[in-house]
């Protein structure tokens, strides 16, 4: 409908508008806002929503087809004048003739940019365990294309049977010279079956470098066909050490989990063994805690409850409602993993969170009416909660290979039964019961004579801990098997110097004609004795171990006499700077310090081959999956 406006009042084309159509289209000079959009024309108010130009080009249309045509000519040659310009531009910046020819011509497969741009690819692959199948994916090639056109990638085939078998023999090869120079080690090991059912073991390496810095290593996750008694896997740990170069008389412990075939492994080949401190506390907290029907009973209503939501969008969706009303943090539930340590604590915790919202959805439908929580299975859960929260955190600090561990289990023992599962005055009989039983299990599991001398030498030479946490009508026993031990391992550094490094044939030949060569010059010269050489008398075996002895005990006092450490403080970085004043007692640290207190270790190098050994990769051959694992772990 027109406007009355006067026919002679000019409007106002639209500010920033870059459109044709606005050269028939404008607003009134007292419109500020530029809401009201009016036709030249006729004057028609024509609505145009965000600034949308479709119903300007119909209303021009519709109402003024000559106008319309005008408009549609002026649009052609708009378009057609960029669409020259861009061809000016390109004609512009076109490269040259020899630019083209390297742009379009393929790298050659021994150019230091093809095989710097392969062997990526090779390490992507096997670091991030992904399928070598990627490699000829459309997506995957896309991506490299546009990266690098000159290069193309090679089938999935070279980098199974040439890449990746390469990239491994690089990397143990330099993994074996690392470990060719340890004085001592620890190690773990366990027994893992595949997706497929194929039988591994691991084995991983952990040791302290000169420097005082803490390394560990995956050697392997061999396949293990054999029959799994004590006797093989003996024989196969002995095989997998030498394979490695490693001598049995360097390793200082092997850390393991109760199983009976591997704790009588150990025994057979005589090794010193570390029971898993992760997997005693699991059974302790799972297996050989107070029996009682209602912590049976609370633990079952919480897996039940666990799962009708985990197969229930829809209860799902009425959680996050009642989560929102009760103001609580949108969690989802925790399933208990039997084989994961702390996962039923975690569940606990996280149905009492929720328990409000959780009753809220469960009431409301008469199929689950009866898996809401009594009152009687609330306070046993929180009588769980509350013994077994704490002990969460020790579990999985004590689980890490990349800090020392093995000196916190006697400090840990002692805060257990003095503080954390010490009983309270506010502590419901159950919970009492549950401390009392965890606490007898794992102080009868650590009194082994030769545990225990093993974890008081390793909590001795820890700066934070010292002697504190070991028994009094122990330490003086202690402290002289610390000098024996110490006197033991200087006589073996001083008999490995003296020892002749082996040589090779012609190595031999070359050393005899230079020791000959040096014995002639010897006789040639004349070596003026000195005055106090007629004085010097030899002393006799007895004293100088006398004297060393001496010297041990006297190093070991003043290190024991040290200003205390701060119990944040990391054990390695203080021996780095004090392994000049305590050069013996040092040793001693280097040795004990490195052994790891839970067998998590092994257990990460199974985790990488279940993500490598999955259902689209279930044929892969197992001396591929132990190479797969190892370059995971190590790269």
């Amino acid at each position: 409908m027109a406007e009355s406006v006067g026919e002679t009042e000019e409007l106002v084309k639209k500010s920033g508008a870059t459109s044709i159509i606005w050269n028939w289209f404008g607003f009134k000079p007292s419109d500020e806002q530029q809401q009201n959009i009016l036709c030249k024309m006729c004057r028609a108010k024509v609505p145009a929503k965000r600034g949308n130009t479709t119903n300007l080009f119909y209303h021009l249309k519709t109402k003024h087809a000559v106008e319309y045509q005008h408009c549609q000519a002026m649009q052609q040659t708009a378009k057609s004048s960029t669409k020259n310009a861009g061809q000016k531009k390109q004609e512009l910046v076109q490269t040259s003739i020899q630019q083209s020819f390297l742009k379009g011509t393929p790298y050659m497969r021994k150019s230091p940019r093809w095989i710097e741009i392969t062997r990526a690819i090779t390490v992507y692959l096997c670091k991030d365990m992904v399928p070598f199948q990627t490699v000829e994916r459309r997506g995957f090639k896309a991506m490299i294309n546009a990266i690098d056109p000159r290069y193309e990638v090679p089938s999935r085939k070279y980098f199974t049977e040439t890449e990746m078998p390469k990239l491994y023999s690089e990397l143990r090869e330099n993994v074996e010279k690392e470990l060719c120079v340890l004085k001592y080690f620890a190690t773990t090991t366990d027994l893992w079956s595949s997706r497929t059912m194929e039988p591994f073991l691991s084995l991983t390496i952990h040791y302290i470098t000169d420097d005082w810095k803490l390394g560990s290593r995956c050697l392997q996750t061999s396949y293990f066909p054999a029959e799994h008694t004590a006797e093989e896997i003996a024989q196969g740990l002995k095989e997998a050490l030498e394979s490695w170069g490693l001598k049995e008389e360097s390793q200082v412990c092997i850390t393991t989990d109760n199983g009976t075939n591997v704790v009588k492994a150990a025994f057979l080949n005589d090794w010193t063994r570390l029971q898993c401190f992760g997997h005693r506390l699991h059974l302790a907290i799972g297996r050989k805690s107070v029996k009682d029907p209602r912590i049976d009973r609370a633990v079952g209503v919480c897996k039940k409850i666990v799962s009708a939501f985990s197969y229930s969008w829809k209860r799902r969706k009425e959680l996050k409602k009642a989560q929102a009303e009760h103001h609580l943090p949108f969690h989802r539930l925790i399933t208990e993993t039997p084989t994961r340590w702390g996962s039923r604590q975690m569940m606990i915790q996280r149905v009492l969170e929720q328990e409000k919202a959780l009753s809220q959805v469960l009431k409301a439908d008469r199929k689950t009416k009866h898996l809401v929580p009594t009152w009687q299975d609330t306070d046993v859960l929180e009588s769980i909660s509350r013994t077994l929260g704490p002990l969460l955190e020790f579990t999985d600090a004590l689980s890490g290979e990349d800090y020392v561990s093995v000196s916190y289990i006697k400090p840990v023992l002692h805060l257990f039964n003095n503080t954390v599962l010490a009983a309270a005055d506010d502590d419901t009989e159950l919970t009492k019961d549950m401390k009392r039983v965890i606490l007898e299990y794992l102080n009868e599991k650590y009194s082994d004579p030769k545990t225990v001398d093993l974890l008081d030498i390793a909590s001795l030479v820890d700066p934070r801990f010292k002697d504190a946490y070991i028994a009094d009508d122990r330490q003086e026993f202690i402290k002289t098997r610390a000098v024996v031990e110490i006197l033991s391992l200087l006589e073996v550094q001083a008999a490995t110097v003296r020892e002749p490094l082996p040589h090779t044939s012609t190595e031999a030949a070359a050393d005899g004609a230079e020791a000959a060569e040096v014995a002639v010059e010897r006789q040639s010269k004349k070596v003026k004795r000195s005055l106090g050489s007629f004085f010097k008398k030899a002393s006799s075996d007895g004293t100088a171990a006398l004297a060393d002895s001496k010297a041990i005990e006297v190093e070991l006092k003043s290190y024991l006499q040290t200003m205390q450490v701060d119990g944040e403080t990391e054990p390695l970085d203080w021996w780095r700077l004090h392994q000049v004043n305590f050069p013996r007692v040092a040793r001693l640290a280097q040795k004990y310090l490195c052994i790891p207190a839970t067998s998590a270790p092994s257990e990460r190098a199974f985790s990488f081959g279940g993500n490598i050994v999955t259902c689209h990769r279930s044929l892969l051959k197992p001396e591929t999956v132990d190479k797969l694992v190892f370059l995971a772990n190590n790269l």
